[in-house]
């Protein structure tokens, strides 16, 4: 059994130059850029705690960035998958649907298996959460900054890190291990609730890391192609704010 594993893309010659991942580089990277995004989250909130998660994570991103530009990778590795013609691009649509029945799979999935654990943490969002967005409701100017978040930081930064960067390197190291994808999967949902925790409590922790767990299972069922997920990602959450700035939630 080997301990590597040569990242080329369906499709591609595995004799291609690409980097090869032994187990214990993925380790490595794992704890390294996993405690980075933590610890420079952990660090900004005293600083801008608002937008402390959009900042982190950009940050992190770019260090991530210069480290994989010295490994000779991109981005395409990761997700960002070229979508050559029109098929292509099309069937974005179809794999989207996808992806949010399995959103929506987890949240009801949550959502009904904490009523019936008596989860009460779970029905109660933690105080100081609606007040982290600002005054979005009728404010045109915080909701279109918050949209610019959203596709930025949160559909393109999240989908990028959490499920193309942790995931395809959890997968490199449990390659070859009985139920290695489901591993990388769970570890990298972890550490999205994780990075939830801080402003969402335990509610936010469990329900993010849900949501980590049916994106993350669609990111390896499409062959890791991030653009779906993307998608989704910035639809959810651009819904969510168009219903704040709407004053539609209570």
């Amino acid at each position: 059994m080997t301990d590597k594993i040569n990242f080329a893309r369906p499709g591609e010659s595995k004799d291609s130059k690409k980097p090869v991942i032994d187990r214990r580089r993925a380790a490595i990277e794992l704890a390294v850029f996993g405690t980075l995004a933590l610890a420079l989250r952990i660090g900004f909130d005293p600083l801008f705690w608002r937008f402390a998660g959009p900042v982190s994570l950009i940050a992190t991103l770019a260090c991530l960035a210069i480290y994989l530009r010295q490994r000779g990778e991109g981005w395409s590795s990761f997700g960002l998958v070229p979508l050559k013609g029109v098929k292509a691009k099309l069937m974005v649509l179809p794999q989207a649907l996808l992806v949010f029945g399995l959103f929506a799979a987890a949240v009801a999935g949550v959502l009904h298996g904490s009523e019936a654990l008596g989860w009460t943490f779970m029905t109660t969002i933690p105080e100081g959460v609606e007040h982290r967005w600002g005054d979005v409701e009728g404010n045109l100017p915080i909701f279109l900054l918050w949209l610019g978040i959203v596709w930025t930081a949160a559909a393109f930064g999240e989908e990028m890190f959490f499920r193309g960067f942790l995931v395809s390197r959890g997968a490199a190291l449990f390659h070859g291990l009985p139920f290695g994808p489901a591993f990388a999967v769970l570890v990298a949902a972890f550490l999205f609730g994780l990075g939830h925790f801080y402003y969402q409590g335990l509610r936010g922790l469990v329900m993010t890391a849900a949501i980590g767990i049916a994106f993350g299972a669609a990111f390896l069922l499409m062959k890791r192609n991030l653009w779906p997920i993307v998608l989704v990602h910035g639809l959810i959450d651009t819904i969510n704010f168009t219903a704040l700035y709407l004053g539609l939630e209570d």
